[in-house]
Formats: C-alpha cells, sequence, structure tokens
C-alpha cells in the first residue's frame, strides 16, 4: 500500500533532502519551507526513519480539515479511528504547533486533540489511553497553520537528528542533521570516497567528525537510536523493519571492513570538549578509527605521517560570538584560521559554518561558494574555500603590481613628487627642528641595524635627548592584515612640560617635533601618533583618546607572539617596550608552566608563555578594556581562553584569596594607582612587601617570581624580604634601545 508521507527538516536543507529522499526509494517528491512530501510504502518510511541524515521527522498524514475554533478541533480529530493506531490501554504524546484566532495556546491545542483521541478509543472500547512524556505507544502531530489544521502519525518518533551517541556536548552543540547537511554541501561524500581525510580544528564535542564518519562508511545514522515511533504503531510491520536493520548492520560491518577509510581528526584547545569529544566517539562506536586531540589553533598543521593527508577537507564551526568584545577578538581569530589554512592546507578544501558571515572575510580567502542554513534559528552560512593562490585575497600593493601596466613609470613619477616634497619641507624645517632631525636620523641608523639584526620590530627611538624636545618616540613596523607588507608607525610622546616653561615656548618646540619626526623618518603623517603623557588619575589611562577607525590598528612580532597594537586610541599602545627581555625571558622559561600574570596589561606576557608551550596561563587585571585588548593578542596568535584565562579583578585581592599555585609568576604593578575599581590607593614603594610576599604564597616549590616596576627611586626591602632568595637582573633586562634610561624599570627574581 502506498501512502503519502511528510519529512521536516531544518531550513536550508530542503533541496539536500529532496536529493536523499530520491536516494532512498521515495516517489512523487514536492518540495516545501523545512520539508518534504513524498510517497511510498510503508518499507520506505521505515527506511527513511533509519537512513535519512537530514530529516527531522517523518511524518504520516491522517487528515486535514478546517478549524476555527476548539469545538471544531475536537470534532475534527475525534472522527478519525484511532483504534487503527493506537491500543485503548496504549500511551501517547500529542505534538501541537501553531495557533489562529480560535486556538491561540499550543498547549491548549494539545490538551484539545489529546481529549478527542481518549474520548475516540473510550467510546470504542471502554477503555482510555493514558498520557506519556516520554517513550509514548503513539505520537501524534499536529499542526495548525491559519485555519487548517494537519493531523499526523509521527513515525520518528524523536526527532531523527538525535541519532543516540551524543552522550556528551559543548556550550554551543551543533544538531546532527545540520552537521551532515553542511559535511554534504562541503564535497565530503566525493572527498571520503577519493580517500581524502577530515580535519576539524576547532571540533567540539564531535558533532562533524562523526557524522563524517558515518557518511563515509555508510553507516545508518539510525541504527545507535534505542526506539522510532513507529515500533509500538498498531499497523507497524515489524518483518519489514528487522529485515531492514539486519541489511544496516550488515552495510556497517563492511563499511567500517574497509583498507581505504579515510583520515578523520579534530581538535580543540578546550581539554573539557575534547574529553566530550570522546565519550561521543566510543558511544558512536568508532573509537578504533576517530582521533581527537587538544591542540591550540596556531599549532594547527596538516599531519604528514599518512600519505591520505595529500589532499582532503579542513572543515570547521568556529565560535561567532554577540558581544562587541567577543567579535573583535574573533575576527582575529578568523584571521589566524585563515592564515593557517594558506600556510598549510593549498590544494585542499575548507568550509566555514558561521552564524556570522562578516568574519569569514577577515580569513584573507576568497569563497568559492556560500550557502544559507539556518542553525536553530539563527541565519547561518556555509562559506566554501578552495585553497590555492588564486583564492588568497591579495593586497592592494600586490594588485597594483599584478593590474597596472604601467606600475614602474607610475613608481618613477612618485618618487619624484616625493623629492619635491621633501625638499619644501626641508626648506620648512626651523633650527631647532633641524637638529633633531639629525639626531633622530643618527639615532635611526644605529638602531635599525641592532633591531635587524635580532629581528626586533618596535623599539625606542628617541627619549628626550635633547632636553628641549623632551618626548619619547618609539619604532613600530606592523602588519595591517597578515597577508600585507609591513609599515613604519611613528609613536610620539611628548612628556609633559614643567610650570615654569611658558606654554607658548612648549607649543613651538612640540610643533618642531610634528615637523621634524615625519621628515626625518620619511613616515607618512597618517602613521604618527602624538600624545602628552600626564600622571594617570582613576580610570583615565583606560579612556579612549580617539576614535580613530579601528581598521588603522595593527599588529607587530615579537619573538614568537603577534600583539595587536592601537596607537591612537589610549594613552598606551598595549605593549611596553621596555620589558621586552623580561617577556622573552617568560618565553624562554614557560615551556610546561603554570604561569601567572599579575597587572597583566593586554597580557602580552602570557601570549609568550602560551606560544612556549605553558600548561596554562591565568591573567589578572581591573581594567575590562585591557582584558578585552588581551582577547585579541590571544585570538591573533591562535589560543584559546580555555588554557589562558583571563580574570577581571584587583590584584591585591584576588592574590589574598587564591589558593591555585603557580610555577611562574610576573609581578609587574603600577608605581601608583588611586583607580575607583580598588577599595584603597596602591603605592609600590609602600605596598611592595605585602604584594610579594601574597605572591610568594601562590608560588609553587621550585618555581621563580618576576617582580618588575618603573618607579625610578624605588628600593627594594631586602630585609623585609629575607627569608626568600632574592636576584637583581635589572641590567640584563635593559635593551640597547633603553641604555640611555637604565632606571626605566628594575628588576628581580625571587625564590622561596
Amino acid at each position: 500500500m502506498t501512502y503519502q508521507y511528510f519529512a521536516t527538516c531544518p531550513k536550508g536543507l530542503e533541496g539536500l533532502l529532496y536529493t536523499e529522499l530520491q536516494t532512498l526509494g521515495a516517489q512523487e517528491l514536492r518540495e516545501t519551507v523545512a520539508g518534504i512530501y513524498f510517497s511510498g510504502e510503508i518499507e520506505t518510511a521505515y527506511r527513511v526513519c533509519l537512513w535519512s541524515r537530514l530529516a527531522n521527522k517523518v511524518l504520516l498524514p491522517l487528515a486535514s480539515f478546517e478549524a476555527n475554533s476548539q469545538e471544531e478541533l475536537y470534532d475534527g480529530v475525534r472522527e478519525l479511528r484511532w483504534e487503527e493506531h493506537l491500543s485503548p490501554s496504549g500511551s501517547l504524546l500529542v505534538d501541537f504547533i501553531g495557533t489562529n484566532d480560535g486556538i491561540r495556546n499550543t498547549q491548549f491545542g494539545a490538551l484539545k486533540v489529546k481529549d478527542a483521541i481518549v474520548d475516540c478509543l473510550r467510546d470504542f472500547s471502554g477503555e482510555r489511553p493514558s498520557v506519556a512524556k516520554r517513550d509514548p505507544d503513539l505520537r501524534v502531530n499536529v499542526r495548525l497553520a491559519k485555519s487548517k489544521v494537519i493531523v499526523s502519525i509521527d513515525l520518528s518518533g524523536d526527532s531523527l537528528h538525535r541519532r543516540g551517541y551524543r552522550i556528551k556536548q559543548g556550550s554551543a552543540p551543533m544538531k546532527e542533521n545540520l552537521a551532515a547537511g553542511i559535511l554534504m554541501r562541503a564535497g565530503w561524500t566525493e572527498i571520503a570516497a577519493q580517500g581524502g581525510a577530515l580535519l576539524d580544528p576547532m571540533c567540539g564535542s564531535g558533532t562533524i567528525l562523526i557524522e563524517a564518519a558515518l557518511i563515509a562508511a555508510d553507516i545508518a545514522p539510525g541504527l545507535l537510536r534505542g526506539s522510532f515511533g513507529f515500533e509500538r504503531w498498531l499497523n507497524h510491520r515489524s518483518d519489514i523493519w528487522l529485515e531492514l536493520r539486519d541489511e544496516a548492520f550488515a552495510r556497517k560491518k563492511a563499511g567500517l571492513a574497509r583498507d581505504n577509510l579515510p583520515e578523520i581528526r579534530g581538535y580543540d584547545a578546550d581539554i573539557k570538549v575534547i574529553r566530550a569529544a570522546e565519550e561521543n566517539i566510543v558511544s558512536a562506536e568508532l573509537d578504533h578509527w576517530l582521533r581527537v586531540s587538544r591542540k591550540e589553533l596556531k599549532d594547527f598543521v596538516k599531519p604528514t605521517h599518512n600519505h591520505a593527508m595529500e589532499f582532503g577537507l579542513v572543515l570547521s564551526n568556529p565560535p561567532y560570538g554577540e558581544r562587541l568584545g567577543e567579535i573583535e577578538s574573533l575576527k582575529l581569530l578568523y584571521a589566524h584560521l585563515g592564515e593557517r589554512l594558506r600556510n598549510e592546507f593549498q590544494g585542499w578544501r575548507a568550509g566555514v559554518f558561521t552564524g556570522n558571515p562578516e568574519l569569514g572575510k577577515q580569513m584573507g580567502l576568497r569563497a568559492d561558494k556560500k550557502y544559507k542554513f539556518f542553525n536553530g534559528t539563527i541565519a547561518s552560512e556555509l562559506l566554501i574555500f578552495s585553497i590555492n593562490a588564486d583564492a588568497f585575497v591579495q593586497s592592494r600593493v600586490e594588485q597594483d603590481a599584478r593590474f597596472s601596466k604601467d606600475a614602474e613609470v607610475r613608481e618613477q613619477a612618485e618618487a619624484k613628487v616625493k623629492v619635491e616634497n621633501k625638499k619644501e619641507q626641508a626648506a620648512a624645517l626651523t633650527n631647532g627642528a633641524q637638529m633633531l632631525v639629525n639626531r633622530l636620523q643618527k639615532n635611526m641608523k644605529q638602531l635599525e641595524k641592532w633591531a635587524k639584526k635580532n629581528n626586533i620590530s618596535c623599539y625606542r627611538l628617541y627619549d628626550a635627548d635633547m632636553p628641549e624636545y623632551a618626548a619619547a618616540i618609539d619604532i613600530y613596523r606592523g602588519q595591517t592584515q597578515p597577508n600585507r607588507a609591513p609599515q613604519l608607525y611613528a609613536h610620539v610622546q611628548e612628556y609633559a612640560a614643567p610650570k615654569s616653561i611658558d606654554e607658548e615656548k612648549a607649543a613651538a618646540r612640540f610643533a618642531e617635533i610634528e615637523m621634524a619626526v615625519p621628515f626625518a623618518l620619511d613616515i607618512p603623517a597618517a602613521n604618527i601618533s602624538y600624545k602628552q603623557r600626564r600622571r594617570n588619575k582613576g580610570t583615565s589611562q583606560y579612556e579612549k583618546l580617539s576614535e580613530r577607525p579601528t581598521g588603522d590598528l595593527f599588529s607587530v612580532q615579537e619573538g614568537a607572539a603577534k600583539l595587536h597594537i592601537n596607537m591612537w586610541q589610549y594613552l598606551d599602545t598595549g605593549l611596553f617596550l621596555d620589558h621586552r627581555p623580561v617577556r622573552l625571558m617568560i618565553a624562554d622559561m614557560a615551556k610546561d608552566q603554570r604561569f601567572l600574570n599579575l597587572f597583566c596589561y593586554t597580557a602580552t606576557a602570557s601570549v609568550h608563555a602560551a606560544m612556549a608551550g605553558a600548561r596554562y596561563t591565568v591573567s589578572v587585571d581591573m581594567s575590562n578594556t585591557y582584558l578585552n585588548w588581551a582577547r585579541k593578542n590571544f585570538a591573533l596568535n591562535g589560543l584559546s581562553e580555555s588554557r589562558n584565562r583571563l580574570e577581571q579583578a584587583d590584584c591585591l585581592k584576588w592574590l589574598e584569596q587564591n589558593d591555585q599555585q603557580f610555577d611562574l609568576i610576573l609581578l609587574d604593578p603600577p608605581s601608583f594607582s588611586n583607580s575607583k575599581r580598588m577599595e584603597d590607593v596602591l603605592d609600590v614603594q609602600r605596598d611592595h612587601v605585602s604584594m610579594i610576599n601574597h605572591a610568594m604564597r601562590s608560588l609553587a616549590e621550585g618555581g621563580t617570581l618576576i617582580f618588575s616596576n618603573n618607579l625610578r627611586s624605588f628600593k627594594l626591602d631586602s630585609d623585609a624580604l629575607a627569608n626568600f632568595t632574592i636576584e637583581d637582573i635589572s641590567a640584563r633586562t635593559i635593551d640597547e634601545d633603553f641604555k640611555r634610561n637604565g632606571k626605566i624599570h628594575q628588576c628581580w627574581l625571587i625564590r622561596h
């Protein structure tokens, strides 16, 4: 006997479900929103329930009628012959979807349908069925749209996306049928057939991996389910069902016995979700095949042990955030993912599923295709990339070189204009500005050689070398995007003039600095930031000085770390250059260590520690501004917060309450702070003994505390700290660019 059915699915999967149903023997298919109508014998419905990777429900419609009131709903349901579907002593559950003017509540609608079925069976036999919220004998589905009611038997029971293997999940799990749809759209079926691999660098609880394995090994997704809705339906044909199950088990056995099963691996930075993925893989009976391990995105590379890794699919569902702080750091995460793909996976295909397609634009790759899906109610996209040079988004410089036939002529013309402009600027220089130019160029010549030799991309060029021009000038060589050539930037901080200096005279000297810097360093004015340093009060250090677009921000390379620089919006740039040697020392010491960073600022030292292989890092600061900045630094390097915790807290209070032990601690407090966020004023000279004692209680035996501060008059109270071994390493932490100012900071190693 042929029946008419309706298979539901998530929006965006209709076309794929249509094709899948055809392969499963369905006839007379008709596509609609979030589902497909089809016909077939009962065997067809069973096969769809067992084998569909995409459907949510398989419904058998019994009747369709008009209902503008609760009475009409009751009467329409009551007229059906329910004794043909459910034993009077059985149990039922009603799923009711939709409302209208007469039926304004789905629970009320479900109640009226239940009453009609119960009354029908009681009139038929004298017995009445019970209601079971779990595992009913019959599940009834009723859909109401305007005045039209469709009453169906739910043959699937629980939604088909619940395969039965997922016993643990992460914070934002993807439904199994959506994962299967994404895999199909990404071309996994064809890649797996050719022996290609699948890698997921942010695998979460492993749903994509498991669904990929089920597809590759020809395993029916319904085999692990405990039951289906049709199994206690009075019209159930158990002989047909058991035959289909036996066939599915035989195909599973044959599929898993193949010699050429593709390599499928997953990685995630969060060990908790890796453990969840492992449990789910065991539950799916695939633990002899699938592999997952904890790995930061920065370490995501193509495995080399297996020839099957020569081509394949990288497919992932990265986080896509909602809060502004998340979005800014996630831009850098996506950029890092794009960099990993470009550097490691040329010749592969990649798919990125995201609820925020704008983030995909950060990857530096041009998508071949884009598919729209819904992840629950969230409109999402699957971006498909072919990882080859043609897909790389080129920089403006590269585009000009490629498309301009007269690039050389234009460069010559621009050089000529530049020379003319230089002459005009030179003629306008005052004597004082010219002296400053000479000093800057002399310093640049000396320090550039040193910086290049030591792979240093940012350094202090000038620090009030000429007292009348009291400013600190720092050089940064940074990139606005990973695939763009580095640019030169200058950060100019004028020291506040003493009250004895006439304001007009001070302003004139600052104007000469503004004249000299771009001329001496040959840097565009747009790449120079001018500020005046004043003593910070309260939260002033966190307040924006400029609304310059964030697109003007850039990153610099320091050792193995990339660090996010903002030269315009805040008083500081996010990187204290004088502490470069300390950060690099931490990188040398941090492997396998538990690292604590107090008064962490933008957590640059924590990034160095994490990049060097620290077991985990904890970074504490009161400022949410700086902690959001730290998130960007971690994301820029492909580091997750699961192993790099950020704590917004008063460091002193946090230390008093901390019960963790750390192997390596950086304590680098400000000289003075009266922030409203703190209960008391912090004075490093007065409070350093107490701070160090508290920090040492958190330091494990054999560990090291690095204590540093920038108060020039600071004196360490060695007598009060006599219980500890103290080593003054200040001289070793002053690099070439700060030797003119040996008191820029002081630094000690302190051990038990």
